[in-house]
């Protein structure tokens, strides 16, 4: 196929839907670990249209999601220091804190800005000499490469009142953390297409050689989502789990090798804790030490002590042991508009998925 619309073709995706629902009446469960597939599920509907034996789960895939409460603390502390302008993307600005978020900060003052790509950050930086300029770096590998150019560019051109609170999160060792958990059922993994442009197929070899589970990298479309599904329902019925790419005209085996080095010579692995599941052994990105000069982690600033709500199950849905319409506060209390999980305020969220595609099946 050459052209997206034939990715969309009604009359493929009913007939790769028939062909799924003869090939078994075993009953299996795959896990997509990408916001992006999480959406292009949803509102293709294909939760909807699988039999009833072929479960589909979400994973941590949405950067705002797995970011704790913890962190939102610590962004919000640096909101409330003098002479100081917060750049973020959009979504984290309604994540929820212990007690407030960067909407109200805002509202009562703090200087926080809305960007749409990481070299903005540069630009108000050079606007505003007399401030400090703080990018909330948030992001899989995906986004990390634009991350690093922009620290890159901020060492050449000396522009010493930008930095950058390395929030990034390394896709490869989350799975390892869900696999080895056993928490879930998981049969298969549907792998991320984004990430894996970057990173490529070699990183997912532990899914089968470990675990024994079943792997397929898929695009976004629906003729991707179902043949990604085919093949992990054939891996399990031939009981040959592998590294499958059905995404090749994105993704290499050797993924991207200018972005991998962009991260490399900026970042290095460091444990990093997510929300729902804890601290996880190399699982985000800290700045090397020769940008030190350039990472927001360096201000002495004091949080406040972290408050979760107890009755949101973000984390529970995050780890896929639950779907959104098992916790107690979706739908009711949380919602879109006032959101108290994060996974309700992305537009890559578990919850913001299901509320707005209110018809889905759990």
């Amino acid at each position: 196929m050459k052209y997206y619309d034939e990715y969309r073709d009604k009359e493929l995706c009913q007939a790769l839907i028939a062909k799924i629902s003869s090939l078994t009446e075993e009953s299996f469960t795959f896990m997509e670990v990408c916001g992006t597939h999480t959406i292009s599920i949803f509102r293709s509907g294909i939760k909807d249209l699988l039999p009833e034996n072929i479960h589909l789960i979400s994973g941590p895939g949405c950067p705002v999601c797995v970011t704790p409460i913890s962190d939102i603390d610590r962004i919000i502390a640096l909101s409330r220091m003098d002479n100081t302008i917060i750049v973020t993307f959009g979504d984290m600005i309604n994540v929820p804190g212990s007690t407030s978020s960067l909407k109200r900060e805002k509202a009562i003052g703090a200087d926080i800005r809305i960007i749409y790509s990481p070299s903005q950050a540069l630009d108000i930086a050079l606007e505003f000499p007399g401030k400090k300029v703080i990018l909330v770096g948030i992001g899989f590998e995906t986004t990390v490469p634009l991350l690093a150019s922009v620290v890159l560019e901020a060492k050449e051109k000396n522009i010493n009142n930008f930095y950058l609170l390395s929030l990034g999160k390394l896709m490869p060792p989350i799975i390892k953390a869900l696999l080895g958990s056993h928490e879930a059922r998981i049969d298969g993994m549907l792998c991320p297409g984004h990430v894996s442009a970057i990173i490529g197929s070699k990183p997912y070899q532990f899914i089968p050689d470990s675990y024994g589970i079943a792997c397929v990298i898929a695009g976004f479309e629906p003729v991707d989502i179902l043949i990604a599904i085919y093949h992990l329902i054939m891996q399990n019925i031939n009981k040959d789990p592998r590294v499958e790419n059905k995404y090749k005209r994105a993704v290499r085996e050797e993924g991207n090798p200018t972005a991998l080095n962009l991260i490399n010579q900026v970042f290095i692995p460091r444990e990093s804790e997510w929300r729902g599941m804890g601290r996880v052994k190399d699982s985000g990105l800290a700045l090397r030490s020769e940008f030190s000069g350039w990472d927001a982690r360096n201000f002495s600033v004091v949080a406040e002590i972290t408050k979760e709500n107890e009755q949101c199950l973000c984390g529970e849905v995050l780890r896929g042991v639950i779907t959104p319409l098992q916790c107690p506060l979706f739908r009711k209390v949380c919602t879109p508009g006032n959101p108290i999980g994060a996974c309700m305020v992305s537009g890559e969220g578990v919850c913001a998925a299901y509320y707005k595609y209110s018809s889905v099946k759990g």
